[in-house]
């Protein structure tokens, strides 16, 4: 029995559904703003309301939960870059340190006095080509 297994399979296999999750993601935490359809919005709405959940918690243990999530490479940086970024250098930060930099600072921040509810969908128009139901899906401000 499946009870309370719910999820959008959104025509995909598992593991290109978990990848492309975690894109969209990472792209929702950076722009806080991007442009999908109704389907996989409302599977990436869960998924962004939890990673806010687990930066208000602000372990190690979130961190890591965060980083597993997202499929977020954090290696460690190597001396030279760490001098690098130590002179204020961000080149040397990959694009993964500053979507968990931003999540675990701004929008923490943003989001201490909010109990859930952190994202909305905006309706769009449909897609040219196939017709789907596009959207916008955005943290709240």
């Amino acid at each position: 029995m499946r009870h309370g297994k719910h999820t959008f399979k959104i025509g995909r296999t598992g593991s290109h559904r978990r990848a492309m999750l975690a894109n969209m993601l990472k792209s929702l935490i950076e722009n806080e703003r991007i442009e999908t359809t109704v389907v996989k919005a409302k599977e990436l709405r869960r998924r962004a309301d939890r990673m806010i959940t687990l930066a208000k918690k602000d372990t190690l243990a979130s961190k890591r939960s965060a980083i597993a999530e997202m499929r977020i490479l954090f290696n460690p940086l190597t001396t030279k870059e760490a001098r690098r970024a130590k002179a204020g250098d961000t080149a040397a930060y990959t694009r993964d340190r500053g979507v968990i930099g931003k999540l675990f600072g701004e929008l923490k921040d943003r989001f201490t006095q909010r109990q859930g509810g952190y994202t909305r969908i905006i309706p769009l128009r449909n897609r040219i080509g196939d017709n789907a139901l596009t959207c916008y899906i955005e943290y709240l401000k």
